[in-house]
């Protein structure tokens, strides 16, 4: 089930989404954001985008809603999921305002039309944008209840185009299983659709991973807590899984 992912390979990719995890931008706070490491990630993102590739960016909003999730008990689900809605926007401002800073031109587009703050999203638009090598940060999720970020990743990345879904996260791949509660975990290289949804690895929750699987757009699992790790997966180099469809793997 794995393969080797490492040595140099070209670049195959021209627009991707990255899908970053509002846990991600906590750094050492237990809830927030962390300014350090927001300027991180906006710096990774800046090297990845000199590279010539078209990106477009998905961010979750756990970060925040942790901090107000003892408020929302007892609240229905919509209203619950309105309020991580809400989340995503604050931390897609706080990443665009850490790119603009650093010189990287940026639009965010929210799901839910909020004019005074950001543009609403518009498919034609997000995509002439990426043209003309601005990034954009999808924010709001679907703009609907009931459907996480995981999910509003892929139907985005499957609305512009994207060649590939890269998520970063906590750690450097996909494992059988917890690595930091499971030290024998084995890390996969490369994985189909097929597996991750037999072995119920909850990669990404199975909304997202069926309409991936659908439109045939693969999924690259990897870290960020590494310096340059996002240039790295776009080379085709580094410690990384890719789940692919069943007819591409090797």
């Amino acid at each position: 089930m794995t393969s080797d992912s490492q040595g140099s390979r070209p670049p195959r990719y021209k627009r991707v989404l990255l899908k970053l995890s509002g846990e991600g931008l906590l750094g050492n706070r237990e809830y927030g954001l962390d300014l350090e490491m927001v300027n991180r990630i906006a710096g990774e993102i800046k090297n990845a985008l000199a590279t010539g590739i078209q990106l477009c960016v998905v961010i979750g909003g756990g970060n925040i809603f942790r901090g107000v999730s003892k408020a929302a008990e007892g609240m229905d689900r919509t209203s619950a999921d309105y309020m991580g809605m809400l989340a995503t926007v604050m931390n897609a401002l706080a990443v665009q305002n850490a790119l603009e800073k650093q010189g990287v031109q940026t639009r965010v587009q929210s799901a839910i039309p909020m004019s005074m703050v950001c543009e609403p999203y518009i498919r034609r638009r997000a995509i002439r944008h990426m043209e003309k090598g601005r990034v954009v940060i999808f924010a709001a999720g679907t703009g609907n209840p009931f459907f996480t970020t995981d999910t509003a990743a892929a139907l985005r990345a499957v609305e512009v185009n994207c060649d590939a879904i890269l998520k970063a996260t906590q750690v450097d791949g996909v494992y059988s299983a917890d690595p930091k509660k499971v030290p024998d975990a084995v890390r996969y290289d490369r994985l189909t659709f097929s597996d991750v949804l037999k072995q119920d690895l909850r990669v990404m929750d199975t909304s997202a991973i069926a309409l991936a699987r659908e439109n045939k757009i693969p999924i690259v699992v990897f870290s960020l807590h590494s310096a340059g790790s996002l240039c790295e997966v776009l080379a085709r180099r580094g410690l990384f899984t890719e789940i692919c469809c069943d007819t591409e793997k090797e």
